[in-house]
């Protein structure tokens, strides 16, 4: 099998010889690196790249124009290197939801000096991007359908009555933030039941994501930080770096963020979530869905939600970024439906009345 081309992008000398090495030692890249965005375009299309790693901050053209440029020319999988402060989280964000299929962080900053740090992080990701599948194709469908939606939805974000569905849980990974801005936001204001979200990210990006998705959404997002009651008419992100539990206090649910259990390897957990919940809810008072992501996080615990007599739903192969997780749903059986991604949020509201 031939070695997979990477384009490393990166204004510094430094981040650009520290990635070849990482990527380099792993054996199994050929790689190539661009100082800038505007040198990488030029050497995109004369060396067709499998993956691009790219760099947010550099001069004559950043990292999320270079991104769009990518997209709409040689489209690629693109992996995003950057530092976690709170700009580059959001502007990161704006990536995913651009194309971008990962991002791995710099640990001590746009020049990192600790960027081993995280080495087994970027060969693992860029592994994984060279099998990613773009999904750039049916965004601007995908937004004016929600925004149909949200025109139609009474004003205000009035709550829908009290249905058959006591919880809706969502578990994401790889290519998962970009997916949630276009599922979450064409879920009606009348959504009858409170929604808890897993997605694998960092903490610094957790806060800046439920507020990006509470401005597109008729839904109330939020951010786990703190014990919080469970209400129709919301949906709650698990904080990053932690796990994402659902509990009872006296006579309500809540949802809290707990320290990271070792037991699992990806966090929030999707499976440490879900089997949270079962502990509190009949499973047939449940609906789960399980989207794009490597690995198996989820499978296990939805698999015993739909034995419970509970409705799960896993993303289609032919709309994941990666087909690990909800793959492994369905191959376990564990699946009441396989969908692509745009019929989700149809399924989700056409359950939880």
């Amino acid at each position: 099998m031939p070695p997979t081309s990477v384009l490393v992008v990166d204004d510094s000398a430094l981040m650009r010889r520290a990635l070849k090495g990482i990527l380099t030692a792993a054996g199994d890249f050929e790689v190539h690196t661009a100082r800038n965005g505007v040198d990488a375009l030029d050497q995109l299309g004369r060396l067709r790249p499998d993956v691009v790693t790219l760099d947010i901050n550099m001069p004559e053209m950043d990292g999320l124009t270079c991104l769009a440029k990518i997209m709409e020319e040689h489209p690629v999988p693109v992996v995003m290197v950057s530092s976690l402060t709170e700009h580059n989280a959001l502007v990161t964000l704006e990536a995913l939801e651009l194309g971008a299929v990962d991002y791995v962080p710099k640990p001590g900053g746009t020049v990192s000096l600790n960027i081993d740090e995280v080495s087994v992080e970027l060969v693992s990701k860029v592994r994984s991007a060279a099998s990613a599948r773009l999904r750039s194709a049916g965004r601007v469908g995908a937004r004016v359908r929600a925004q149909t939606a949200r025109a139609a939805a009474a004003p205000g974000r009035d709550i829908g009555a009290v249905g058959s569905v006591d919880l809706v849980l969502i578990g994401s990974s790889t290519g998962g933030p970009g997916l949630l801005s276009e599922l979450l936001s064409e879920l009606p204001a009348t959504f009858g039941a409170p929604l808890v979200v897993a997605q694998h990210i960092p903490a610094s990006f957790t806060a800046p994501l439920a507020r990006r998705l509470d401005e597109t959404c008729a839904l109330r997002v939020h951010e786990v930080d703190r014990i919080m009651n469970l209400e129709r008419g919301n949906i709650y992100i698990g904080r990053g770096n932690a796990d994402v539990v659902v509990a009872r206090r006296t006579s309500a649910l809540i949802v809290k963020s707990v320290p990271a259990a070792a037991e699992y390897r990806w966090h929030p957990s999707v499976d440490r979530l879900v089997a949270s919940a079962r502990r509190y809810i009949d499973p047939r008072r449940m609906v789960c869905a399980l989207l794009t992501g490597m690995g198996d996080d989820g499978a296990t615990e939805m698999a015993a939600v739909r034995e419970g007599g509970g409705r799960t739903i896993a993303e289609a192969e032919e709309t994941a970024v990666v087909w690990g997780m909800p793959g492994e749903l369905a191959r376990r059986g564990g699946a009441t439906v396989v969908l692509p991604s745009y019929e989700i949020a149809a399924k989700l509201t056409d359950w939880v009345r």
